[in-house]
């Protein structure tokens, strides 16, 4: 243990910050302060829990110029989203300090000759292994519903984002929360297998959540299932965004380019299948490449960037090798394809025609701005095409009736489902996946009740 972490500005290649990986009696010390603090955490009214929240929501924003700047220089986002995440993030706080109290509350049942009812009772402290694609959304959508629910929180979060891990933790305390309740662990990237598993088995952590591959996943539901304890994984995705022959195809091409991009490209819910209708396929792949060549890729400090670089140099050898395997597979390359030369990690914005099953393009998950296009011959066949997936997170229909595209989206197997929009997560609404996308909600009520004890109570006279 012990080893050292290293921070890289993914824009320049260059070094931001280097930080000590904490030792085994670091990390068992950081563990008991968070025990204790979720323990009495637990005992504090959930209006008072509530309130907290919202004044995290006040914290987040005035704190919004240094969150973004740490994740613009740690992951390179372009800095408009990265402003856009700390918004959302506190716009989440809100709904849910309003909402909160009441979802918790206990639901009366009636019963014959007994009073009856159903508690929603904090679960304890919580493991989060959180990504650095968000690396305040990410932990915030978890964190403000679970700290409502009463519980306590070990924070992992990518090594590549600790600067702002580290913001984050101390963004808690100023927002009121007791110190330690949210703690964040500051572990090597080498010692993170043998770490979470054992976190997880010890018996002080109640419960996991992760957000991440599906390696990363796999390891953290078997440690979980082993310790006989609740886990919600948020895993990879390969979306399919469906063009119908109805649909206004220039529209929905704009909409395309938005829903692959964001966050260049680096998103488990950007559309990645582009799956179009034959009679539209011309006019919509015209009106997308166009629209693919004029995002400005470049320096995500600057505000009309769209396009910045991906966040470690391994991520965009995968996608170069992603385009050269579908191209000699039969795709076509229609724009983009190339690593950018320079310094950072920046690839070219690049669109792929006549994909489909048995290309890596289709089949594997792309994490970078990559989109491929894959004409379907009528609804079955689109059907039959966006279901040819390991994943199941979010879809995307586009049709001018939207009755049909309801009808065809409960053919297609999904975690979410959207007609004549883009797929994207809402405090409102659960959010998560089916298949290999993962299993567990968060979000909404659904993701406030995920950790917490869902207790009875049978009382007679």
């Amino acid at each position: 243990m012990s080893a050292t972490i290293r921070t890289i500005n993914p824009a320049t290649g260059q070094s931001l910050a280097e930080y000590e990986g904490w030792d085994a009696v670091r990390i068992e010390a950081a563990v008991e302060r968070a025990h204790a603090a979720a323990r009495a955490w637990a005992m504090v009214p959930v209006t008072e829990r509530a309130t907290r929240v919202g004044h995290l929501a006040s914290v987040l924003r005035e704190h919004k110029g240094m969150l973004a700047h740490l994740a613009v220089s740690e992951m390179g986002k372009p800095v408009g989203e990265a402003e856009g995440e700390v918004s959302k993030s506190a716009l989440t706080a809100e709904y849910y300090a309003e909402q909160g109290p009441g979802i918790l509350a206990d639901e009366r049942v009636d019963v014959d000759g007994a009073e009856a009812w159903v508690a929603y009772e904090p679960i304890g402290l919580v493991l989060a292994v959180m990504p650095w694609n968000f690396p305040v959304w990410q932990v915030m959508r978890f964190a403000i519903p679970s700290l409502i629910a009463g519980n306590g929180i070990l924070l992992k979060h990518a090594s590549n984002v600790t600067g702002s891990a580290l913001a984050l933790q101390s963004l808690f305390v100023e927002a009121g929360f007791p110190e330690h309740l949210v703690t964040t662990l500051v572990i090597a990237d080498g010692d993170v297998p043998e770490v979470t598993a054992e976190l997880i088995e010890d018996d002080r952590v109640a419960a996991v959540t992760l957000t991440g591959s599906n390696r990363a996943g796999a390891a953290v539901g078997s440690a979980a299932g082993r310790a006989a304890k609740k886990s919600v994984l948020e895993l990879g995705g390969s979306d399919a965004f469906v063009v119908l022959d109805d649909a206004d195809a220039e529209g929905a091409a704009a909409a395309a380019v938005k829903a692959r991009f964001t966050n260049s490209g680096q998103s488990c819910v950007c559309a990645k299948r582009f799956i179009v209708a034959a009679s539209v396929a011309d006019a919509f792949t015209a009106a997308f490449v166009a629209g693919v060549e004029a995002q400005r890729l470049g320096d995500p400090r600057e505000r009309d960037t769209q396009v910045g670089p991906l966040a470690r140099d391994d991520l965009r050898a995968a996608i170069r090798r992603q385009v050269e395997e579908s191209v000699a597979a039969g795709a076509r390359l229609l724009t983009g394809g190339k690593p950018v030369p320079g310094d950072g990690y920046f690839y070219q914005p690049t669109v792929l025609a006549d994909t489909g099953p048995g290309m890596a393009a289709f089949d594997e998950e792309t994490f970078g701005p990559l989109a491929a296009i894959t004409v379907a011959q009528d609804d079955d066949d689109a059907v039959r095409l966006a279901n040819a997936t390991a994943y199941g997170l979010g879809l995307s229909i586009w049709t001018a009736e939207p009755g049909r595209g309801v009808a065809l989206a409960r053919r297609i197997t999904s975690g979410a489902a959207f007609v004549n929009a883009i797929v994207a997560s809402d405090p409102r609404l659960p959010f998560g996946g089916t298949k290999r996308s993962g299993y567990g909600r968060e979000l909404a009520a659904a993701g406030i009740r995920e950790f917490t004890n869902t207790r009875t109570y049978w009382v007679t006279a």
